[in-house]
């Protein structure tokens, strides 16, 4: 961090005051850094977050009364400038990461990282940019198959197979004809690189929550 620079002012918030106490010890000596206050609950964290107007907060994902990730969605809604956002979680879950960063949380550590990897993190996020833990990016990356592109009518019918629904079913649900459902089902099937009926399904029912916003 550049010396001359004003310091990043940072709010925790998590609800475990032993994991709170110790991130003091780890960051509050850290040159270019402010701890600027901290909460143990969604509620106490609105409160102050309001009155402080931290740089940015360093935020748990698993607490009780909201997780971090709702809390962090709310907060980025509500304050302009909005502070930025690091997650910081026991979790290396993908799907964990993938939430945080549509919630707009800029960036994902894990509590067990060492502190310069949490520091890190506060510099990137602070100067504009993202991070993530590496055995976190590691995971997410490995784990995340490409989503085949499929119209929003496509995504909609294989959804409603993976629901069990026939082409009749579709057919009326959705106002088409048979023929058309049939027509899209060929379709999909190419993208896909799928051959059979039986393989479709079997892809639509392994696949329905992702393509159920169409």
């Amino acid at each position: 961090m550049k010396k001359d620079a004003a310091p990043i002012r940072l709010f925790l918030v998590d609800d475990h005051p032993l994991v709170r106490d110790g991130l003091r010890a780890r960051l509050g000596a850290m040159p270019g850094l402010e701890i600027v206050g901290e909460a143990g609950s969604a509620a106490e964290a609105l409160a102050l977050i309001e009155t402080l107007q931290p740089d940015l907060l360093l935020m748990d994902v698993g607490m009780k009364d909201m997780n971090g990730i709702d809390l962090a969605a709310l907060v980025l809604q509500r304050h302009q400038p909005a502070p930025h956002v690091v997650m910081l979680s026991m979790y290396d879950n993908p799907e964990y990461v993938q939430k945080a960063l549509q919630a707009g949380a800029r960036g994902y550590v894990l509590k067990d990282a060492p502190a310069a990897e949490i520091v890190a993190a506060i510099e990137a996020v602070s100067a504009g940019g993202t991070f993530l833990s590496p055995a976190v990016s590691k995971k997410l990356f490995r784990n995340q198959a490409p989503r085949p592109l499929l119209t929003p009518r496509e995504s909609e019918i294989l959804s409603a197979l993976g629901r069990g629904e026939s082409s009749k079913q579709i057919a009326r649900d959705l106002g088409l004809s048979v023929r058309t459902v049939e027509a899209h089902r060929q379709s999909i099937k190419r993208r896909l690189g799928i051959e059979g009926q039986a393989e479709l399904i079997k892809y639509a029912v392994e696949h329905a929550r992702e393509f159920g916003q169409g």
